[in-house]
């Protein structure tokens, strides 16, 4: 398999949350972290440096290319929080409307600020990409998500 330039750490979560210098961006992910946990009762973990992901398959490009990753994650940069919806974004885009000040590029969702955005559309998201990936993981369809367990 090929590496990821992105991998999966052993780093605390809380101690990369506890880090964030600026306390709005502080109190969002914290509340980002504990929305996603709950929709998608998967135990975050970091991937790299700055990205809190749930779960973890083993992904198949359409070029046969095999890398580790999270279905749902979230970063919370400077500008945004980036919310990583694997497959969430265009399948479920009826409710992006209704989500509140929002961009959305390459996959990702960008939330300026948590409190702006309706949470119930948010968890309706998650919850709707995560089930779409188990599905897809039930399935094994070729080029997606095959299953993968990590202690």
């Amino acid at each position: 398999m090929a590496e990821n330039k992105t991998q999966r750490t052993n780093a605390s979560v809380a101690a990369f949350l506890a880090a964030i210098p600026d306390p709005q961006r502080q109190r969002d992910a914290k509340a980002l972290a504990a929305l996603i946990r709950k929709a998608t009762g998967e135990r975050p973990a970091m991937w790299g440096s700055s990205i809190v992901g749930y779960g973890q398959v083993t992904y198949q490009g359409s070029k046969g290319r095999e890398v580790d990753w999270f279905p749902v994650g979230f970063s919370p940069r400077k500008a945004a929080l980036v919310l990583y919806l694997m497959g969430g974004l265009k399948a479920h885009a009826n409710l992006l409307g209704d989500l509140g000040p929002h961009k959305v590029g390459g996959g990702c969702l960008y939330l300026r600020r948590l409190e702006e955005n309706n949470t119930k559309i948010l968890t309706q998201l998650i919850r709707l990409s995560d089930k779409d990936n188990r599905r897809r993981r039930s399935e094994r369809p070729r080029n997606h998500v095959v299953p993968r367990h990590v202690g």
